[in-house]
This record gives structure tokens, C-alpha cells and sequence, in this order.
């Protein structure tokens, strides 16, 4: 007898628009009607468009990063009732495999403009700037940042069971009191349910319009459900957690990603890419009691990049910004001052800022809080695996400015 084949409970068509996929979704809310059943303790593969649906090509222009539409992001395969997971109970997800489609074997990294999306140095860096990376084998390299090359530690961003009623009414009312009281000049704090390009998979035309108006955004991750959390050690062989808020768990899954440093620093940091993922589910009943969960539990796997002891050059940061204003404990601006180092640094040997601020965003980078008590400053470190380049960057030895010629930018 043969061995049984694995089950692609979802496919993408790369060649149609995101919100013309019933499988798809863009918001978080229950209602949204689930797209196919997976039985419990069942291995299946589901395919991911990438977070744009689309939207960046591969080509030497930035004008697409620049331009893109952040009301249509974010789309996730799903959802997926798990047969016999109900409220209470906990999902395991486990991560067999993730891979890019053959037939597009590339990823973007992006710089965000500041007046569409920004990222973690927007004051600094205000310009829309892109890095497309070619994949060979689990290797990556880039024709816009040159002399790098690196394993890929590949994974989802997006992994999340459906909220309830109760969450999502919580998660409006926590995050409309925070926009309400937004005391960040110039700064959009969160984004409230927004109509506009919402999909809502197959629903019908009445529970769509429900939805567009409740649905909450999947931009944030957020504590009841995992949701966009970005951690770059999901990779294959790690187990995720999560807690089952409805009948079926209704889980999705997308926002898939070849490569990334701890941060995502420029929002589309990562590299992006489409492509499939394998995964085995298996549902723990009274899980959330019996765990005390409140939020997901990780496992990361066994898959890393292999650097090797003394291999990652590390660089540190404080909570006194760029102006010279001091901060209390302020881990955000100590981990900004960090990545500015690290920029100073690397620009000694040919590479352009926007270059080095799209690698740290995509490379295996290793990101620190290293100190959270000792007022006024918090410390932030951050590791940058020296074995990435094809030239040597240690502190001893001697610095040769090269011709690294230059990421992609907008016509503007």
C-alpha cells in the first residue's frame, strides 16, 4: 500500500486578484465563514499569497512600495474549521515545512515612504526604497544589495485562530481608547475597523458589510490570538500554541516570509514572498485551563542559520535618541539608536543607509534588550552575523570602500 499523500487544503491563483479568492481574508472577526475543514490531527499544505496580494513586482523600481494600497494587505488563507476544537480548548499547530512556489522563486524586501506606512526610521529615512532577493535552494542573494548572501530561516508571520464576539468588541474598545487619546504628534497610534477593501472570503453581501465594519485589522498581533507576530524563529519543526475562542478555531494563516531580522524594522522588512506552508494540527481539549493561557505558547524548531561562537559582531544602544534627548527606559528608542549604529557602521564599506536599513530588516539579525532597569537607559543590542558578507567587517581589519551600487527607488 502506498503512502498517502498530503492534502493542499487551500490553493492560490497568483493571477487573480486577492479579493476575487473566497479562501482569502483581510480582517479578524467570527463571522467570517470558513473555507474547508481540517480533522483533527491532520498534516495539509495551504497556499499564501503574499502580504500585498500582489502588489510589488520584481523589477528595479520602487514606485510600487511607494504607491501601495495598506488598506488591501494582509491577506491570509483561510479560515479553517479544525473538527472538534471548541472555545476553551488550545490548537497546536505544528510547522512541518515552508517553501516559496517554484515558479517564483523571489522575495522584496521594503522601505515604506513616510506619508505611506513608514517604518521603525521614517524620521531618518522618510524615502520608499525596495530590495528583491533571488532564492537558490535555501540560500538568498540580492541584486540590489550586493556582496551578502545568507540562509534563509523561513516562516509565517501570520498564524491565528478567529477571535470571539467578546475579543473583538475588546480589541475595538482598548485600541478606539488609545486612538482617541493619541498623544503621538503626527503619528497614527492603531487603526480602527476600516470598510474600505475589506474581504471577508465567501461571506454573503449582508454578514461582508457586518464584518467590514467590525473586522479588525491584521496588522497588529495581538495577546488573545498570536496574529502578526513576525517571529523569525517559527521556522519548520517549531510548535505554536494557540488559544480556541470559537467553535472550530476558524484559523488562517499568511504573510509568509523566506527571511527576517528580529524587528522587521521597516514594517515591510522581511523578505516577503508567496508560497506554501505544511502543517499538522491537533487540538488540546480545556487546553487554556489546563496551560493557564492567556495568550499563544512557541516552540521554535531545531532550524537556524549556523554562525558559530564569536561570529556575530554586536552593537548596543541607549534611550537617548538621535537629538540628544534622554529617555527613561525606553526600549524603542535605545533598539532605533542600536540600528543606527549598525547603519554608521556598514555605510564605511560602500553601501548606501536605505541598503543597510533593508538588510537589517531581512537578515537573520540577532536583537537584544540587554537591560531594562538601570534609570534612566535602556540598553538594546543588536548581533549582525558576520559571515553574511563576502568581505571581512571585523573591527580589526582594514576597511575597503567598494562599489555596492544601489537598492531600488521611487521615481520621485
Amino acid at each position: 500500500m502506498g503512502v498517502k499523500g498530503i492534502r493542499t487544503a487551500l490553493k492560490v491563483d497568483l493571477n487573480k486578484h486577492a479579493r476575487d479568492q473566497p479562501g482569502l481574508h483581510n480582517r479578524w472577526h467570527p463571522d467570517i465563514p470558513a473555507c474547508g475543514k481540517i480533522a483533527n490531527n491532520e498534516v495539509v499544505k495551504i497556499e499564501c499569497l503574499d502580504w500585498t496580494g500582489g502588489q510589488i513586482k520584481n523589477d528595479d523600481s520602487a514606485e510600487d512600495v511607494r504607491t501601495v494600497d495598506l488598506t488591501e494587505i494582509h491577506y491570509l488563507s483561510g479560515p479553517f474549521d479544525v473538527e472538534t476544537a471548541e472555545p476553551g480548548d488550545v490548537l497546536l499547530v505544528e510547522i512541518q515545512d515552508v517553501q516559496p512556489f517554484q515558479d517564483q522563486p523571489w522575495g522584496f524586501t521594503g522601505v515604506f515612504a513616510k506619508e505611506n506606512g513608514g517604518g521603525f526610521l521614517d524620521e531618518i529615512y522618510p524615502k520608499a526604497a525596495k530590495a528583491i532577493w533571488d532564492f537558490e535552494g535555501i540560500f538568498c542573494s540580492s541584486r540590489h544589495i550586493p556582496g551578502v548572501r545568507f540562509a534563509g530561516l523561513i516562516h509565517p508571520g501570520i498564524l491565528g485562530c478567529a477571535p470571539s464576539a467578546e475579543v473583538l468588541a475588546e480589541w475595538n474598545r482598548r485600541e478606539g481608547e488609545l486612538i482617541a487619546a493619541n498623544t503621538v504628534e503626527g503619528r497614527i497610534v492603531a487603526q480602527p475597523p476600516q470598510p474600505q477593501n475589506a474581504h471577508a472570503g465567501n461571506a454573503t453581501e449582508d454578514i461582508k458589510e457586518k464584518i467590514a465594519k467590525e473586522g479588525a485589522r491584521t496588522i497588529p498581533g495581538r495577546p488573545e490570538h498570536g496574529g502578526n507576530c513576525d517571529i523569525k524563529n517559527l521556522s519548520r519543526g517549531s510548535k505554536v500554541y494557540l488559544p480556541v475562542h470559537v467553535p472550530g478555531a476558524k484559523f488562517s494563516v499568511g504573510d509568509l516570509h523566506f527571511s527576517q531580522g528580529d524587528g522587521e524594522i521597516s514594517f515591510c522588512g522581511a523578505i516577503e514572498m508567496a508560497g506554501v506552508i505544511t502543517l499538522k494540527f491537533s487540538v488540546i481539549k480545556n487546553g487554556m485551563a489546563k496551560m493557564g493561557m492567556k495568550s499563544p505558547i512557541f516552540l521554535p524548531g531545531p532550524v537556524e542559520p549556523q554562525f558559530g561562537p564569536g561570529r556575530y559582531l554586536t552593537f548596543e544602544g541607549f534611550s537617548v535618541d538621535e537629538n540628544g534627548k534622554q529617555h527613561y527606559l525606553d526600549a524603542t528608542v535605545a533598539y532605533r539608536q542600536t540600528c543606527l549604529r549598525v547603519i554608521e557602521y556598514l555605510r564605511r564599506y560602500g553601501y548606501s543607509d536605505y541598503q543597510i536599513y533593508l538588510l537589517l530588516s531581512c537578515a537573520p539579525i540577532q536583537g537584544h534588550i540587554a537591560g531594562i532597569v538601570d534609570i534612566p537607559n535602556a540598553c538594546t543590542t543588536l548581533g549582525v552575523p558576520m559571515d553574511i558578507f563576502d568581505f571581512d567587517i571585523r573591527p580589526e581589519a582594514e576597511v575597503v570602500k567598494r562599489d555596492l551600487g544601489s537598492c531600488a527607488f521611487a521615481n520621485q
